[in-house]
């Protein structure tokens, strides 16, 4: 993956949770039972309370995001305007909670990762889809067997930033059980005044995820409870239109080539890509790299249109005789 056109600088740091606090908890009889509990706290010890904050150099830093993902630029404009603010108050990055909108394959989570490269905050994913326990986020009571910390205690006690991204996918379809709603603790981590005093249940120090940057997913909107989408910027993410797509397919077939010695040429042919344009998003690379396969099987160092026709031909396959 190609890096960002324009760093941006981490300075300043912020205070996440007080050492006092740590210790304090540490001579609880929780911890003192629970070798997990008292290993996480010697850690946070270990790394301290304080992480830095990433502060943006210039305010146009995401432009690139428009030619990687064209269908996201209600997105980007929007994130301009919070890259503008933080720039000229020399502050950290700062957005509101959002929700991209739209479709399967449309390049929601690709552009989320591009976003948290572009910034330099680091990236945590998390698929809602597949949790099995509610407390994912928010972590299970140290009473409680195999319990652990959640994904925010850990993210930012683990990361050398105060606001990184983490990306809540597919945040319509949260599992859970009957006992823990997985979007519970979202109503505190949303808001910025109880955000500042988060306490994971597990760890029970308190934290400031005050700072964390969050970018949620859905297909549907109607899987969301309404105070949840209350409290998120909500966009509606579109298709790519043709010549986005197009434009697409040619910065994705240049990455790969740029990435590997195969000898392809380092510019597609338009009849390829026009035909690359009329996959989805999230399915361009799979097609992309099984054309190059296919290439080099009939032993060319460029692509045809049968190359991808190949790909699209194939779809499931039965495996066995």
């Amino acid at each position: 993956m190609e890096t960002a056109d324009i760093r941006i600088p981490l300075a300043d740091s912020r205070e996440i949770y007080r050492i006092e606090d740590v210790d304090r908890a540490l001579e609880d009889s929780a911890a003192q039972r629970n070798e997990s509990l008292a290993s996480f706290y010697d850690r946070m010890k270990k790394l301290g309370g304080t992480r830095f904050v990433v502060k943006p150099s210039r305010a146009d830093a995401l432009d690139s995001l428009y030619e990687r993902c064209p269908n996201f630029g209600d997105v980007i404009d929007d994130l301009k305007k919070s890259m503008a603010l933080a720039v000229s108050g020399n502050e950290p990055v700062s957005f509101a909670p959002m929700l991209l909108l739209g479709e399967p394959g449309i390049g929601k989570t690709h552009f989320a990762k591009s976003l948290a490269e572009q910034l330099g905050t680091g990236y945590q994913f998390v698929s809602m889809s597949s949790l099995t326990a509610g407390w994912i986020l928010s972590g299970a009571s140290s009473q409680w067997n195999h319990a652990k910390a959640g994904k925010v205690a850990n993210t930012l006690v683990g990361s050398e930033v105060a606001n990184p991204v983490i990306v809540l996918d597919e945040v319509d379809k949260a599992g859970g059980d009957s006992r823990y709603d997985p979007m519970g603790a979202l109503y505190e981590l949303f808001e910025l005044d109880t955000a500042r005093r988060f306490r994971d249940e597990f760890v029970d120090v308190e934290m400031d995820a005050s700072h964390i940057l969050w970018v949620t997913t859905a297909n549907d909107e109607r899987g969301i409870p309404e105070p949840i989408l209350n409290r998120m910027n909500v966009y509606s993410v579109p298709r790519p239109d043709a010549d986005e797509s197009f434009q697409i397919a040619c910065r994705l077939y240049r990455e790969i080539v740029a990435a590997h010695d195969w000898g392809f040429p380092a510019e597609p042919s338009a009849d390829v890509m026009e035909r690359l344009a009329q996959y989805p998003p999230r399915e361009q690379r799979r097609a992309l790299m099984a054309a190059f396969g296919n290439a080099k099987l009939a032993s060319r160092d460029t692509l045809e249109v049968e190359d991808l026709d190949a790909f699209r031909a194939g779809g499931k396959r039965k495996i066995g005789f």
